[in-house]
């Protein structure tokens, strides 16, 4: 039997619902080809940031600026500029050879920070002749002086402000972090929003102990990492109107977690990590096994699977809540070394053995 492995995400009709999402990798002209021939449904390019548009231009503004203030000699140091390429620029030819090189949709990511900023390169993304675009809204609440309800309404302005200015597709990419989630994804949505990405994964900074220096760590996600979108599709997908599409990102790694996203909702399940981890071609092995796994259980297409164990339609919608907190809980049990080490007891020291007063400055 052959399964229909068709999908819609965005209105974009894929062959697969197995998405290439953002990541270093899909820019790359060689990587995609070989994405396009393991089966992949859409591509997500890496994101343009705002600020490395900004920093190139304040770069060249000091270099051409440099010294004019001393010697009138200064003025011919730099010939007029007509054109200069920014890293904007080069973003939109990745976009047009990556689209000349594959059969398959491809899908802009913008990550921005100012209004002016979303607006203007989403424009620039769509005019480039992407088929959709995903902005990510990546933000850390660090401020004192913003309420939940402030940041929360700037980007629902943010949303709404791109959706006004494209006519593309448009899916947002959003951390789990917001204090009420669902009331914000359905206020995403309400602001134009064609489809939801869950969830950004935020990457958090270390310390390096010689210098002190903050560094950033790029650690790869694993297959657990996916329950909390697992439970946010499930969740969200019998609460959203019909036709808001999801997409479940962080932890797709296997079959079988593609196939967890698509029955609690999912439209698609976009891969980053296992294709770094072991190149384009894992995508093919993963829809192989997830057409083995439909067929094993005879179902005719990813529509038939798609929602089947949402919160609506399982036997206990609370074991998506609170319940699974508890339930979880229960369900661990010690491993043979800690009952050993439990029956056995703590060594006593001779020094642990003895009553201990307490230091002089002790205060109770």
């Amino acid at each position: 039997m052959s399964i229909d492995m068709r999908t819609s995400y965005l209105g974009l009709d894929l062959r697969s619902p197995l998405v290439a999402s953002a990541s270093p990798v899909t820019r790359d002209v060689s990587v995609v080809r070989r994405l396009d021939a393991a089966g992949v449904g859409a591509i997500v390019l890496p994101s343009l940031f705002e600020e490395e548009i900004l920093a190139e231009e304040i770069e060249l503004n000091r270099s051409l600026e440099q010294g004019t203030e001393h010697f009138a000699e200064a003025l011919d140091y730099f010939p007029s500029v007509d054109e200069l390429t920014t890293a904007g620029d080069r973003y939109v030819a990745d976009l047009a050879q990556v689209k000349a090189a594959v059969s398959v949709p491809v899908i802009a990511s913008l990550n921005a920070t100012t209004s002016g900023g979303w607006v203007r390169y989403a424009r620039r993304l769509e005019d480039a002749g992407a088929d959709a675009l995903e902005i990510n809204l990546y933000r850390v609440a660090a401020d004192p002086s913003l309420t939940a309800a402030d940041i929360e309404e700037r980007d629902l302005e943010l949303v709404a402000a791109v959706r006004g200015a494209v006519r593309l597709p448009l899916a947002v990419k959003l951390g789990p972090y917001y204090t009420a989630f669902a009331a914000f994804a359905a206020g995403v949505v309400g602001r134009g929003a064609d489809g939801l990405v869950l969830f950004n994964r935020f990457y958090q900074p270390d310390l390096d102990l010689e210098t002190f220096d903050v560094v950033p760590r790029v650690d790869l996600s694993q297959s657990s990492e996916l329950r909390l979108p697992l439970r946010w599709i499930a969740i969200l997908r019998p609460q959203l109107p019909l036709g808001v599409s999801l997409a479940a990102t962080t932890g797709v790694h296997t079959a079988d977690d593609a196939v967890k996203v698509l029955a609690v909702g999912a439209d698609v399940a976009m891969l980053t990590s296992a294709i770094l981890r072991h190149g384009p071609e894992r995508l093919r092995e993963v829809a192989a096994d997830l057409e083995a796994w439909l067929e094993e259980r005879e179902y005719e297409s990813v529509t038939q699977l798609r929602g089947s164990a949402s919160q609506a339609a399982v036997d206990d919608p609370s074991a998506f809540e609170r319940a699974n907190y508890m339930r979880t809980l229960r369900s661990w049990s010690a491993p043979p070394a800690f009952e050993s080490a439990t029956r056995r007891g703590p060594a006593v020291t001779a020094t642990q053995a003895r009553p201990l007063s307490p230091p002089a400055d002790a205060s109770g």
